[in-house]
């Protein structure tokens, strides 16, 4: 195999049978049916062919069959529809009643919300800029290479939600003036943009890594310094690189806000708590979780659309 991966010429060049699909596909510039990477518009979870729609569509029929079998004859069932799918507890934890000491589970998703925004830039420039000193090479800023490091290691070793117990007990416990009387909500959304910013450094320092050095080296070449090298030349084809962990990485931003709740601040998952705390039915809980569904899914989706988009534009690179 040649050094570097085959080529379209390598492939179009050798005489291996083993290569003769590649070869094939190559000539013709279709992709190869139902290989790794295949860019056909056919559905990869179906297959292809009228046999395969019926066989995949029987078997999910069967499947899903029986799992509502299993559920709806198992001894407790009744009890578990009760105490977690009863359409009027749904429909009251979503709605709330203050009067009746719990809040609506729809309206508190906002602040989970709210603190995703807020969360988000600051954990791309805070993880941007720690990225950026780890990948440092100067001796003079040594100092702050090692204190990323420490950073880094801590904070991704650390729970998350231990670090939002330290940040939201113990910092309102020091006494400093503008510091420790702030709400709930700022002390989570700061516990959430440190960890996040140790995790999401890495994905950047991956991406900063997959930036052949000849791109820099071209860029010096041409007269720009190392500084527009970065802004012009690296940064841009690290970032389309890692676009779809980081979405990833934001998926679960988004659904650990609500770890931010034990701190009292009344999110989606405080409110389906206190929901049943006060009446003893948890479909509260079973609401939380579709609103979550409903704000994760369509950000998986495009974080799908984009992986496949990108294998496509690569594949027609290659050919």
């Amino acid at each position: 195999m040649p050094e570097g991966g085959w080529t379209a010429a390598a492939v179009a060049a050798s005489d291996s049978p083993y290569l003769l699909p590649q070869r094939a596909a190559f000539e013709t510039g279709q992709p190869i049916s139902g290989g790794f990477g295949s860019t056909g518009r056919g559905s990869r979870m179906l297959g292809h062919g009228h046999r395969a729609v019926v066989a995949s569509t029987a078997s999910s029929i069967l499947v899903v069959a029986a799992l509502a079998s299993l559920f709806f004859f198992a001894p407790g069932s009744a009890a578990v529809r009760h105490t977690f799918f009863s359409p009027h507890a749904l429909w009251q934890s979503f709605i709330g009643n203050p009067k009746a000491g719990y809040y609506s589970v729809g309206a508190a998703l906002w602040l989970n919300v709210r603190m995703f925004l807020i969360a988000e830039p600051l954990i791309l420039l805070v993880s941007l800029v720690v990225a950026l000193i780890r990948q440092s090479q100067g001796p003079i800023l040594f100092p702050f290479r090692a204190l990323a490091t420490i950073y880094v290691d801590v904070f991704r070793g650390v729970p998350l939600l231990l670090v939002v117990y330290l940040l939201g007990f113990g910092i309102p416990a020091l006494g400093v003036s503008f510091i420790s009387d702030q709400s709930a909500t700022f002390y989570g959304v700061t516990a959430l943009v440190l960890s996040y910013s140790a995790y999401v450094s890495e994905v950047f320092r991956a991406g900063l890594n997959s930036v052949h050095p000849s791109q820099a080296a071209a860029a010096r070449s041409l007269g720009l310094s190392r500084t527009a090298a970065l802004r012009y030349v690296i940064l841009p084809q690290a970032v389309r690189t890692i676009i779809p962990p980081l979405l990833n990485d934001f998926i679960s931003l988004q659904k650990d806000t609500a770890l931010v709740g034990v701190l009292g601040a009344i999110e989606t998952l405080q409110a389906a708590n206190l929901y049943g705390s006060s009446v003893f039915n948890y479909s509260s809980f079973v609401v939380a979780a579709i609103l979550f569904l409903l704000l994760t899914i369509p950000l998986a989706r495009f974080t799908d659309h984009l992986i496949a988009r990108d294998r496509t534009r690569r594949l027609a690179t290659i050919r």
